[in-house]
């Protein structure tokens, strides 16, 4: 499955907005993974948003427009989601989820190497 281009430039363009951020660009689950601090912290899957945050905020966030659970393998991940290109239309709501992902990055674990 192809990502959005364009999508994954707006993203780009945005997080280097953040001088102190150290940013790494990996093809993973399909799409273009924005690997933040060594940690993977947003990435475009398709036409989706796929984003990492406090598992603790999944209820409330699953009320938000074109928020989706990520299920894999019959499993769904706990700090994740997807969100449609509904729940991103507006520049307030695109830089909500990519702050949302901006802030959980310095409290989420690394995966194993």
């Amino acid at each position: 499955m192809a990502y959005n281009t364009q999508l994954a430039d707006m993203v780009r363009e945005y997080l280097l907005r953040f001088y102190q951020l150290e940013i790494e660009e990996k093809k993973m689950f399909q799409g273009l993974a924005f690997i933040v601090n060594g940690k993977m912290c947003v990435n475009v899957s398709g036409q989706n948003l796929m984003c990492r945050f406090d598992p603790v905020l999944t209820e409330s966030l699953s009320e938000k427009t074109g928020f989706l659970p990520v299920i894999m393998k019959k499993r769904q991940y706990k700090g994740y989601c997807y969100v449609e290109p509904v729940g991103f239309k507006s520049r307030q709501d695109f830089e909500f989820w990519i702050n949302l992902c901006i802030d959980f990055n310095g409290r989420a674990g690394s995966s194993k190497r």
